[in-house]
């Protein structure tokens, strides 16, 4: 086994941001990709993988025998979710054993029913109502069971700004009246600061702790409150945002998503809360 990181999903919005921070400290990086070859970047092997392949992801990580895996590859919606965000996670996980790799495997705080009074912690039991989240849930059975040494992280909206993430991008486009759909009061959800987040979980995996552990925004918000913040920062009319309750919504969706972080922040993790963040971009005023 040598130093290198090995990042699933390095495409995709949070991979991507991994990358930058591991370059940025001087990791060598093995990245995987699905249906789309990405550009060559300098510092970054880049590989083909199927996280339905059983066998092609055990190839993969037997060749390259990384000291640290972080899986972020998953998908969201139908075809093969279960596959794919379920049981490809697994693969992952009997691989990662194989080798001996540190494990950190991304989870999400969709896997609540949403109805607790309160945040969220790592003791409380999955209990997913959509068919996300029932992967996710699966996911986490799946690399507890194979792999007990690795970490699982649950995380909630990630957010940033180069490039504006798709949560964002929607609730920017409401504020201009390009979009007319409306944002839950009643969901609620901790935003985290990308950058944030793919520095925490590349300390993260410079430590020993295993099991379950929350790396979400320390700031609560409604996807409303989110939407309405987000038009303030970016010099739009947050009244714009136009609000409804999640009752409305056709499919089953979690109301409380909110998640208690402060086994990470015990732990050291800087996980800042939305305004914060964007204070410290100068895109909010200070209080």
């Amino acid at each position: 086994m040598n130093s290198t990181y090995l990042i699933t999903g390095g495409t995709g919005y949070l991979g991507s941001a991994l990358i930058r921070h591991a370059r940025t400290r001087g990791l060598a990086v093995v990245a995987t990709f699905h249906s789309q070859t990405p550009p060559p970047q300098p510092g970054v092997v880049w590989q083909p993988l199927d996280l339905r392949d059983p066998a092609a992801v055990i190839a993969l990580i037997s060749e390259v025998k990384p000291a640290v895996i972080i899986h972020t590859a998953f998908r969201q919606y139908e075809p093969d979710l279960m596959a794919i965000t379920g049981d490809g996670p697994g693969h992952v996980a009997t691989a990662a054993a194989q080798v001996g790799a540190r494990l950190i495997h991304m989870s999400s705080d969709v896997i609540f029913d949403g109805e607790k009074v309160g945040a969220y912690t790592e003791a409380d039991p999955p209990n997913p109502i959509t068919d996300y989240g029932r992967a996710k849930a699966r996911a986490e059975a799946l690399v507890q069971a194979i792999y007990p040494a690795a970490a699982i992280v649950r995380t909630s909206l990630i957010y940033g700004f180069d490039p504006l993430d798709r949560h964002s991008a929607f609730a920017l486009a409401v504020a201009r009246g390009e979009r007319s759909e409306k944002l839950f009061y009643d969901e609620l959800r901790c935003p985290v600061f990308v950058e944030d987040l793919a520095a925490a979980l590349l300390d993260l995996a410079q430590s020993d702790y295993r099991g379950v552990i929350h790396f979400a925004g320390a700031e609560t918000l409604s996807r409303y409150e989110w939407g309405r913040l987000l038009a303030q920062a970016y010099g739009l009319n947050p009244d714009r945002i136009a609000g409804a309750f999640s009752a409305e919504s056709p499919t089953p969706r979690p109301r409380n998503c909110a998640l208690d972080i402060s086994r990470a922040q015990q732990l050291g993790y800087r996980l800042r809360g939305a305004r914060e963040v964007l204070r410290a971009a100068g895109r909010l005023a200070e209080a």
